[in-house]
């Protein structure tokens, strides 16, 4: 995380330390200092020189340790906090604010996480690109969906009328189009896993901890946030679309008939049998991409063995947080500048909280669960009821243990 060290005089107030300057910036590894005091307040700046112009609650940096020299900027002595000349050091860690109390140490870090204007670093740059050229295309998949009408009314044509000969070429004809636009769906999920597999190598890799990832790497944060986004968006289309699981049966069902009477099929080098298939499994999935994603980060965790689960349980407990936290506070929502980011966040969180519950030994509901699974569902119902029944559904039918045994009673009650 880049940590810039704020100078204000000791004991003094927000406004007496507006217009001091930023004296120490390095990359710090996470360890190595310690927290004296819960609370203070920090400057608003970013890079050694900058001038404090405004406040945000934060903690203090009080180590005994005396922090390296930094650029041309000297490091004087840091005792307790304080300078000798009874000044103070200030943390500030870029884009990403972080709050901690005695009780978020025991319940989990809260974060802001910058969704609307996070950069990619050098260091995160060849992944990004990777995953970049997946998500541009997420938006005209879920428009082509949202257009989807089926072929329903040439389907019932050709099956009352078996031996109109031009109703049933006419029913062929609207559903291959149609089956092509289904073959990009399910190539596009393929393609989706595999920008999330990159992801999840980048966020979860020694030596750092999951937190500390998401505090360094954050625009690999928000694209990881824009996949669980679009994958619940595409399913809550696919869901309300009946016509999608008709269309595909129909063209599989007539593709066979073809086969069997030596017909050529022109459809047929559009989506071959093996590929039919794979597809007719994908779609009879209520939630397909979830089911993607969520088959896509077991067999990551399968696979690498030598990298302990709970750095890919605690990487989505850690963004579950980020999102309620941001959701729940007044000022963090507030430093939102579009109103479509409080859906985003909505979306997101619920998002990871399934695909925690999918991977998850024991899932999101139990006690020990790192993901305060009341507080989400608070933030949920405290929005708009219209605007969130789909994500409540949700949570209620992809989830993988809300009804196991141990879940609380309240928190099945607060889902009824």
């Amino acid at each position: 995380m880049l940590s810039n060290l704020v100078l204000g005089p000791q004991g003094s107030t927000p406004a007496q330390d507006t217009g001091a300057r930023v004296y120490w910036d390095r990359t710090v590894p996470g360890k190595g200092f310690g927290w004296i005091v819960p609370l203070s307040q920090r400057g608003s700046c970013e890079d050694v020189g900058d001038t404090v112009t405004s406040y945000r609650t934060t903690a203090l940096l009080g180590s005994p340790a005396v922090p390296p020299r930094g650029g041309d900027v000297p490091s004087p002595s840091l005792k307790d906090g304080f300078l000798p000349d009874g000044t103070l050091w200030y943390l500030n860690m870029g884009n990403l604010l972080k709050v901690l109390t005695c009780t978020d140490l025991e319940q989990g870090p809260n974060f802001f996480l910058d969704f609307e204007n996070a950069q990619p670093t050098e260091s995160e740059k060849e992944i990004y690109n990777q995953v970049n050229v997946v998500l541009k295309d997420a938006e005209g998949i879920l428009e082509d969906l949202q257009s989807y009408r089926g072929a329903g009314h040439e389907i019932r044509e050709a099956i009352q009328h078996p031996n109109d000969e031009k109703l049933q070429e006419k029913a062929w004809g609207a559903v291959v189009p149609l089956v092509g636009k289904l073959k990009k769906f399910y190539e596009f999920s393929q393609r989706l896993e595999a920008g999330l597999r990159g992801l999840l190598g980048a966020l979860t890799s020694t030596p750092y901890s999951p937190t500390q990832h998401l505090e360094r790497e954050q625009a690999l944060a928000k694209q990881f946030a824009e996949i669980l986004h679009f994958t619940l968006r595409f399913d809550e289309l696919k869901m309300t679309n009946p016509a999608i699981q008709n269309d595909f049966s129909y063209y599989r069902r007539t593709l066979s008939r073809m086969r069997i009477n030596n017909v050529p099929a022109e459809g047929e080098n559009e989506v071959n049998n093996e590929l039919a298939n794979r597809m007719s499994l994908f779609y009879a999935e209520a939630t397909p991409m979830l089911k993607t994603l969520s088959d896509a980060t077991t067999k990551f965790v399968s696979e690498n063995k030598n990298l302990p689960i709970e750095n890919t349980t605690d990487c989505l407990s850690t963004m579950a947080s980020v999102c309620r936290v941001m959701l729940e506070t007044p000022e963090y929502r507030s430093r939102f500048t579009n109103e479509e980011t409080v859906s985003f966040c909505l979306r997101v969180m619920v998002g990871v909280i399934i695909l925690y519950d999918h991977v998850h030994p024991v899932g999101a509901f139990a006690k020990t669960s790192k993901i305060d699974m009341k507080g989400c569902i608070k933030v949920l119902k405290d929005q708009p009821p219209n605007s969130v029944e789909g994500l409540l559904n949700a949570l209620r039918y992809t989830t993988k243990h809300l009804n196991d045994e141990t879940t609380s009673k309240q928190i099945k009650s607060m889902l009824q």
